[in-house]
Order: C-alpha cells, then structure tokens, then sequence
C-alpha cells in the first residue's frame, strides 16, 4: 500500500501538510472562495493585511478553526528586523513565518535593479523572527530563496535554526545540491511553483509536456501534474501548486494514496534540467525563474 505523505515534521516538532495551495497574484476574494472548499489546505499568502483579511472572514463564516482549514504559510518581505515587529503586531498567530529573500529594498522603490537593493542585515532580521517564534505568534519561522551559501551562514548564526526553505522546485529543476544541503541541516524543503513558474510560459511547457513526465503518467493513469506533485512528495519536499479552477485544485491533491515505483520514480532524475545561471558560490538558478534578474542583479550587488 502506499505511504499517503499528507504531512511532513518540521525541526520544530510541528506538522506542515504536504500538499498546499499557492496564491501569488490571486485577489482576496478567491482566497476566501478557495479557502471554504472541503480539502485541508496549506494556503500561501503573501501579504499581512491579506492574511488578516482573510483568517476573519473565514472565522466569521464559522469555518476557523475547526473547518480542516489551515493557513499555515504566511511568506512576507521582512527585509529588515524593524518590519519583522511591526509586520507581526497585524495578526495574534501564524504557523509559518518567512523571510521571502536574502535582501532588501529601498522603500518606495519599483523594479529589481541593483541600485534600489539595501544593505540587509540578515543576523538580526533573524533575532527578531526568533523573538516572534519565542513569543508564540509563530509555530515555525523559516526562510525563502535561499542558497544552500546563504542558508548555510544563516545556520551559523541562529539560535533557532529554520524550519523550511521555500524555493522553485520541480522535475524540471530538481536542485538535488540544495535538497542534500537541506536534508543534512533537518530544514525541510517546500516548493513553489512545483508544475512551472507562473506566466512563465517556456518552463511551465517544460514541466507538464516533459515526454518522460508524460510517458510516467501515462503508466500510471494519473495527469502529468499529479506524477510532478507527487515526485515532490516522495522526494521529501512540500509543494504548494497554484490554481483557481476548483477541479484541477481536486486533482492536485488527489496524490496520496498511490505512488510512483522507484523504476520509474529513477527516470525522472533523467529529465534535462532547465537552463541554469550560476552564481559566485556555485549554487544554479533556473533562468525561467520569477524574478530571475532581480537574483542575478542582488547577487552582485550583495556580495552573495
């Protein structure tokens, strides 16, 4: 029979489920549509005032706490320890607390160039995430984007080490270098994006037409999107796919009890990877990436 994999423990003794559901770019009220279908969902919000919006409107719907709804991620800008304080007096608690990047932004600038990057200062970013997951507003904090470099000075450091790195992972770009970094430091690995970028149309056809993708999931009578998911799963990474159509969010989590044989589940480690850009320390990048120019331009800009 097969392992089902619907949650993964964090270093912190917590459960994350292991299927998701991304929001970048969806208005609230989606949200809110979304988040009343009966599936128990691990909702990616990405804004503080959206997250508050949306945990009381659903509470006064009567659905929180008891609905299997679970809004566990709330991935935020915390470029500065100031806004770390000041993000988290918004709401009374959340389950998962990110640092999106390893930089930050002049404020009230517009585009990634390198001119409107800050000097980040990471170490203490991170002592007041630590103070929030101290104080209980937080079950888990954890970071973003990160390289297994950065990651790695940031472990350095912390007091409370991250839970979860959360990056584009996916058949077509695996990151096998840092899903080993993670695995060895116990962060857990969540990905985004795991069909393809979104509006990123030469990657997404890359994932979902992927020939021994589709030749996988013809075996197994199951959706190209399914066999990436659960490639995700039994890699050990959670994944957070983005939809807005009510079936194909159904058929995203309908990836539990059935599995992908390891004859087949080693051919996927045969697909060619997507075009890579490397930095200064090694780690690639997808170059079909969201906001691939704004890494490469930090990177310099940085010293990463």
């Amino acid at each position: 029979m097969a392992k089902a994999i619907q949650f993964f423990e964090l270093n912190t003794g917590a459960k994350i489920p292991s299927v998701g559901l991304g929001t970048g770019g969806l208005p609230l009220v989606l949200l809110l549509m979304l988040s009343l279908l009966p599936l128990r969902l691990d909702i990616d919000t990405l804004t503080a005032l959206a997250f508050t919006a949306m945990r009381k409107s659903v509470a006064s719907c009567g659905s929180l706490p008891n609905s299997g709804v679970t809004i566990m991620h709330r991935k935020m800008y915390p470029s500065h320890w100031r806004r770390v304080c000041r993000i988290c007096n918004l709401t009374d608690y959340v389950d998962l607390y990110l640092i999106h990047w390893p930089v930050s932004m002049k404020k009230g600038s517009e585009g990634f160039k390198p001119e409107n990057l800050t000097e980040t200062n990471i170490p203490a970013t991170w002592r007041a995430m630590e103070a929030l997951y101290d104080s209980g507003k937080a079950r888990a904090i954890g970071v973003s984007n990160f390289s297994s470099k950065k990651l790695g000075d940031l472990l350095a450091v912390a007091r409370v080490p991250p839970a979860v790195n959360q990056v584009e992972c996916h058949p077509v770009w695996q990151q096998p270098k840092l899903h080993e970094f993670c695995k060895s430091k116990g962060v857990h690995l969540s990905g985004y994006s795991p069909l393809g970028s979104p509006g990123k149309g030469m990657i997404e056809t890359q994932v979902l037409k992927n020939s021994i993708l589709n030749t996988i999931a013809g075996t197994l009578g199951k959706s190209p999107a399914q066999v990436a998911l659960r490639w995700g799963l039994q890699m050990g990474h959670s994944v957070l796919p983005r939809s807005t159509s009510e079936s194909r969010i159904k058929e995203n989590f309908d990836i539990f009890y059935w599995c992908i044989p390891e004859d087949l589940f080693a051919k996927l480690s045969e697909i060619e990877q997507a075009s890579q850009s490397a930095g200064e320390d090694g780690e690639r990048y997808c170059v079909c990436a969201p906001d691939l120019r704004f890494i490469q331009d930090s990177r310099r800009a940085m010293g990463w």
